[in-house]
């Protein structure tokens, strides 16, 4: 850069809770020292300290009601405490802001009314008194800042006098010599949001957020090289923390993706911050005081990533439905002008609109504005034209993205829960940024809360989604780590088991031992029972009940197993859960005595006397699905498992019918779990749902205690788990809480070893194929399932190469892992394949007529 050529400007805006203390200022000081140094001029933008706009906005009906002065002394008092904390004296420094304060509160008293223009001035002063603060905090910290007041930078475009051009005005943007006049030779300067002036000199507001919009006018107006918006939150998420701590920070934005999520519902940031940058060609990024290592959300013309993809989950509430129907619509040109006409004449802004050959559909936005006598005047101008429906406190969910038409299909699993609700609205916007439904009021946060789940809050970290909100804002701690497998250390002894054609699955019963004897020591848990289908060899049943764990069985063949192993073998040990099960198998298994789980009514009202004086567990289905996969999600609408919440009194109407007495609700939702709350949500649902049976005092939660599915990939923090089930055990003291961990003690334990066959190079693509395949393992046919695969025989040898690992079974599907790096392969060489210890031989079949791995133990 030449000597004259100007240094850019860079537009720092700070929001209430920003400025809120000196301790605050102290970090705006520092990032703005730090901008200085890397060659920019700084032009802070502030609100009003956190609070004071909202007490100045309620100050005109307090002083209606006589208690003015109070209240005006509490805002003078925040000031002074303030000032006294950064060593100022309030009295002095902000005396005449003050003294216009008490004059303003007592003409409202006097004249018994506060006008648009009198609320402009008065909500004016909370920037006005915190710019004076904050410009001698910046002075504290040794920098020299110039003073600019607001109202001789930005001049409002609307002349009028009503409420909206004193409330909510806006400013032209573009370059504007004149400011760059005011600001020259200043290195760094302080100004004001929200406020700026009319044509006729009178303090206008820029409407509440409008802070945000001030910095991006002066952004656009000063050709500043980036805006910061710089607030208590680390940027603009995919969805309201609030609605859930699964919500992931957006790293890079498109402007158009950010004024769609803050137009519909987003509450970071003003959407009318975003055109002026756009228009200027102005970088923006929202980042956190409270956490300034943080880089934000990064806005620009260019997005982090070009491919369709769902980006964010808003949900906006307290929106009003106007519902417009009539045959004599058909076919009537203009019909849509005459309608509009009528919104227009009253005031209304129409948002989202929905058009059938009888029926016009419009959302309105919530908006103080829009009260009933407006309301009123709307119906009475629609009446001539055809019947009108006003419907309250509907809700809009949207899904903001780009090329949201693109990625319609994979909606469906997650509307299906409003198969029996209904969906006012359905809105395509034309910008294909935006799909949005109106539902009735309650039903828009588990709306999007479910479609957060399922679409947003399992994508991977890269240029686009960055961390969870619950990992931002979680207590620092150990994050638990994985060790080497076992089979590291036993490579020996089981290249000596390898077998010379076929597979075989070798168990370690040490590592069976430790992480079975881990879920046993849970404190939070009352029972635990090894749900034995992920694994039934004999050496591991005995070794998980050496443990401590109990055995779910799924079919009687599984208890005879049992009963086979175990001579000593207690009922109490058993907890029995059919599916779709013959009549037989609940009778023989309340002869027997073990603990019984129902999952559906058919059952209790079609067998009633099979369960005349027992005590059964009913297994709910929660809506809940969870899982890398269909096959292994377990709960929703596609689930053949579990009674729905929705039918649970019937179930205790039958139950009641049968003579049964329900002493446990149980539920689960998937596997593969990683996220240790998941349990505890689990819980709280049953715990809900027990409220209609008096004899519950058994939760069970289900299992799906995640395994990793590679050496990078999360591991289960299961200390987490069991301090989430303490506090849901603290919250539901009446209550044993159960778990069913199935895959989890014996998955890592179990290694499938099988020899190299052959090597194939075809079309550049690499083949090494082993003497079994999915004949023994079909979890990567079957769910797409990850295993880790090593050439056992060179453990120490690099990879050369990408090459995928196939078997001999006569399907394409016989494929165990696509593209793996692998090092130079040869015939003989023994492939591990890891954490086969479940679902791993009890799936294996004899198709094409070939023997399935065999079993040993280590």
């Amino acid at each position: 850069m030449s000597e004259s050529t100007p240094r850019p400007w860079r537009v720092m805006k700070f929001g209430g809770v920003s400025v809120a203390d000196p301790a605050r200022w102290t970090t705006i000081a520092e990032l703005a020292r730090q901008r200085l140094k890397s060659g920019d001029r700084v032009l802070i933008v502030h609100s009003a300290l956190a609070g004071v706009s909202n007490a100045l906005e309620a100050l005109p009906q307090a002083a209606l009601n006589g208690r003015g002065d109070a209240e005006a002394t509490a805002i003078k008092d925040r000031h002074r405490a303030f000032a006294a904390e950064a060593g100022l004296d309030a009295d002095q420094a902000l005396a005449d802001l003050f003294d216009t304060l008490d004059r303003l509160t007592a003409g409202i008293a006097l004249v018994g009314e506060a006008s648009p223009r009198v609320r402009a001035e008065l909500l004016s002063l909370g920037e006005l008194m915190a710019s004076r603060l904050g410009l001698a905090c910046l002075e504290a910290e040794g920098l020299t800042p110039h003073a600019l007041d607001a109202r001789t930078a930005l001049t409002a475009t609307d002349p009028g006098r009503d409420a909206r051009a004193y409330l909510d005005n806006v400013v032209a943007d573009g370059a504007d010599p004149d400011l760059s006049a005011q600001l020259e030779g200043a290195e760094l300067a302080l100004t004001q949001g929200f406020i700026a002036r009319n044509a006729r000199g009178e303090t206008v507001l820029l409407g509440r957020g409008g802070s945000d919009t001030s910095a991006a006018y002066f952004a656009a107006k000063l050709e500043a090289d980036e805006l910061e918006i710089w607030t208590d939150v680390p940027g603009l998420f995919s969805a309201d923390p609030r609605l859930t701590d699964g919500a992931r920070m957006l790293k890079a934005l498109t402007y158009q993706e950010a004024q769609e999520i803050a137009t519909m519902g987003g509450k970071v940031l003003h959407p009318r911050a975003v055109g002026p940058v756009r228009r200027a060609g102005v970088k923006l990024s929202v980042r956190s005081t409270l956490r300034p290592e943080l880089e934000g959300t990064a806005i620009s013309a260019n997005p982090g990533d070009d491919a369709p993809r769902l980006k964010a989950v808003s949900v906006k509430t307290g929106v009003k439905l106007v519902v417009i129907e009539g045959a004599n619509m058909w076919r009537q040109a203009g019909f849509l002008a005459d309608m509009f006409a009528c919104f227009k004449a009253c005031g209304v802004s129409v948002d989202l609109v929905s058009t059938s050959q009888t029926n016009v559909t419009v959302s309105l936005d919530p908006d103080p504005g829009l009260d009933e006598a407006r309301l009123k005047a709307l119906r009475e101008a629609l009446a001539p034209l055809a019947r009108v429906t006003i419907i309250d406190n509907a809700e809009a969910v949207s899904l903001l993205g780009s090329g949201i038409r693109r990625i319609l299909h994979q909606l469906a699993p997650a509307l299906e829960m409003f198969q029996d609700k209904p969906i006012r609205l359905v809105s395509q916007a034309a910008n294909d940024l935006n799909f949005t439904v109106v539902v009735d009021e309650d039903q828009g946060k588990a709306l999007a809360a479910r479609l957060h789940e399922e679409l947003i809050s399992s994508a991977h970290e890269g240029p686009v989604f960055g961390p969870s909100w619950a990992a931002l804002t979680a207590a620092p701690k150990t994050t638990p780590h994985r060790s080497a497998p076992w089979w590291h250390a036993r490579r020996d002894a089981l290249l000596d088991r390898a077998p010379q054609t076929g597979g075989r699955y070798v168990y370690d019963l040490e590592t069976i031992t430790a992480r079975a004897s881990a879920v046993a020591g849970l404190t939070s848990l009352s029972r635990a029972f090894y749900a034995m289908k992920a694994n039934n060899h004999p050496e591991v049943l005995k070794t998980v009940r050496e443990a401590g764990l109990g055995f779910e069985c799924v079919s009687p063949g599984e208890i005879a197993r049992l009963k086979s192993v175990f001579d000593d073998l207690k009922p109490e040990e058993v907890l029995f859960t059919p599916n779709f099960a013959h009549r037989s198998e609940y009778e023989d298994a309340v002869a027997f005595g073990s603990w019984l789980t129902i999952d559906g009514l058919h059952p209790l009202e079609a067998w009633p006397e099979v369960f005349k004086g027992a005590k059964v567990i009913l297994r709910v289905n929660p809506d809940r699905p969870r899982g890398h996969h269909d096959h292994v999600k377990t709960a929703g609408p596609k689930a053949k498992f579990g009674i729905p919440l929705s039918d649970l009194k019937a179930a205790k109407a039958a139950a009641d019918a049968a003579g049964a007495t329900v002493i446990g609700l149980h539920a689960h939702a998937g596997s593969g779990v990683t996220e240790s709350n998941h349990w505890r949500e689990i819980g709280a649902v049953l715990a809900k749902a027990a409220e209609t049976f008096p004899d519950v005092t058994i939760l069970n939660v289900g299992g799906g205690l995640g395994v990793p599915e590679s050496f990078d990939a999360p591991v289960l923090d299961l200390k987490a788990v069991d301090d989430d089930l303490a506090a849901l055990k603290k919250a539901h003291p009446g209550y044993d809480i159960w778990m069913e961990p199935g895959r989890y003690p014996v998955a890592e334990a179990g290694v499938l070893l099988a020899p190299v066959t052959q090597i194939k190079t075809a079309f550049g693509a690499r083949f090494i194929g082993l003497g079994t395949g999915m004949n023994s393992l079909i979890r990567p046919a079957l769910y797409g399932a990850r295993h880790e695969m090593v050439n056992l025989t060179r453990l120490d040898q690099p990879a050369t190469g990408l090459a995928s690992i196939v078997g001999p079974i006569c399907e394409s599907a016989d494929l165990l892992g696509a593209d793996r790096l692998m090092p130079e392969t040869h015939e003989g060489d023994v492939i591990l394949i890891s954490e086969t210890g479940a679902y791993g031989a009890v799936m294996a079949s004899r198709y094409n007529l070939r023997e399935p791995a065999d079993e040993a133990v280590i």
